[in-house]
């Protein structure tokens, strides 16, 4: 029951973060659409869990952290946030990127968790919006 509780409470924190955070639409007014295709991983394995998340423009915070994928992680996750906003505000429509997870997992929390965590992201801008590829 303590974990469940624990799992419970980072999800309410991580969805208070997201609703103080700013909207993507006011940080990225010329964003129209985007898609993320993420790949969750432990070291070198990939394709364990494939998900696409379609994004809602008008809604969505300007936050792109994720948890870990490892039910058994602690004080891991994966943040995106810097990169994806900062090819977002430069139009670019396709771009990927990775983070290995800096949690820990184990009886005691002493290993590393070190899940990785892939992204391929597609996305469209409003007409006269310049577009780098």
């Amino acid at each position: 029951m303590g974990r469940n509780k624990e799992a419970m409470q980072r999800a309410i924190d991580r969805r208070s973060h997201e609703d103080s955070a700013k909207r993507l639409a006011v940080e990225v007014p010329r964003l129209s659409s985007l898609k993320l295709e993420l790949e969750d991983g432990r070291g070198a394995v990939f394709g364990c869990v494939t998900h696409v998340r379609r994004v809602v423009v008008e809604n969505a915070p300007s936050l792109f952290e994720l948890p870990c994928g490892d039910r058994m992680c602690r004080d891991g996750g994966h943040d995106f946030t810097r990169e994806i906003l900062g090819a977002l505000r430069s139009s670019q429509v396709r771009f990927e990127g990775e983070h290995e997870c800096d949690g820990s997992v184990g009886k005691d929390g002493g290993n590393r968790c070190s899940r990785v965590m892939r992204y391929v992201a597609s996305a469209t801008y409003a007409e006269g919006s310049d577009s780098t590829r």
